[in-house]
């Protein structure tokens, strides 16, 4: 009995993205601020501001928080909550566009340079399949949802980015920090919103991570004397720069906390100002510079006798 000779797996390129798929993209779609290759970024951009920022600054105008004395920090003068929303989440939402057609492409090139054989090609698709539905997984964005406000919220910002001064987002009373209207805007809808897409991008990072380890046990149709020095995977590099936004994004994050403990945070800012020195001590360094003048100008006199003196007056000058 002869058997059917196997199907050839198809020679069209691996349809992988990191991006287009979870059920937040398929809310994007819905809501017309997302297309089919994650394009409309400024429509995402503007929206994602209007539900974070621009809230906030409604309800600190109508609190009396937004500049003025009334709190510590106004609104206005929190450097944190500015480069966190309209810097920090752009630059998260635009990386998405970035990183989606630069790994599609090396995915692609895999194929395309004949580094997969045919025989290793199920192996391949398997890996690229285990990839897309851990980026579909629904039970993977609840998790990161409630770690977002489980842990994200309530123990990592109040710790580490939340002030103990008066601010537009909450007073401490008792040790503890009560809200005002737009600190529950902020703990409710704007924190864990970015912090939500922040968490998603380490977990697209771990999908990455592991996709390119399952890849490195197939057996690759690599050549040692390939000119790239990599046995012809010398394009894998170029995702890294692909990144270069999402790096971006995250180092804003933390310099607008660094900026608020810096700026704002008035026991800090004492440690750093530079002391001028006292009178007195302006004294004592005229006369150790003195001394110095005088001791230098003995030695020249031991060493070249009378005449070293007078050679020495130009180099007196200049030390006074």
């Amino acid at each position: 009995m002869k058997t059917a000779p196997a199907e050839p797996f198809s020679p069209e390129l691996p349809d992988f993205s990191l991006i287009l798929g979870g059920p937040l993209f398929q809310l994007l779609r819905r809501a017309h601020l997302c297309g089919d290759v994650a394009e409309l970024v400024t429509r995402r951009v503007i929206a994602l501001a209007i539900i974070t920022w621009l809230p906030l600054l409604a309800l600190s105008i109508a609190e009396g928080h937004a500049w003025g004395d009334s709190v510590k920090v106004p609104f206005l003068f929190d450097v944190d909550v500015h480069a966190r929303f309209l810097l920090a989440l752009p630059l998260l939402i635009v990386a998405e566009l970035v990183v989606h057609h630069r790994t599609r492409l090396v995915v692609g090139t895999f194929v395309k340079r004949g580094l997969v054989s045919d025989d290793a090609r199920g192996r391949f698709d398997a890996a690229i399949a285990a990839a897309m539905r851990l980026r579909n997984s629904v039970l993977a964005e609840v998790l990161l949802i409630a770690l977002v406000y489980g842990l994200g919220v309530l123990f990592i910002w109040r710790r580490h980015a939340a002030m103990d001064l008066p601010t537009w987002y909450g007073m401490p009373v008792t040790g503890k920090l009560q809200p005002t209207l737009a600190g529950w805007w902020l703990g409710c809808v704007s924190l864990p919103l970015i912090q939500f897409i922040l968490l998603r991008w380490y977990f697209r990072l771990l999908i990455w991570t592991r996709f390119l380890w399952q890849v490195s046990r197939i057996d690759l149709r690599l050549v040692a004397i390939h000119p790239d020095r990599a046995g012809g995977l010398g394009f894998l590099s170029t995702v890294t720069y692909a990144f270069a936004p999402l790096l971006a994004g995250q180092g804003v994050l933390l310099a607008g906390v660094i900026a608020n403990k810096i700026f704002l945070r008035r026991r800090e800012a004492d440690r750093l100002q530079i002391r001028t020195p006292r009178d007195g001590d302006n004294d004592a360094v005229l006369r150790a510079r003195a001394a110095a003048c005088i001791h230098s100008a003995l030695g020249s006199h031991q060493a070249h006798g009378p005449g070293g003196i007078r050679r020495a007056r130009p180099a007196l000058r200049a030390r006074v």
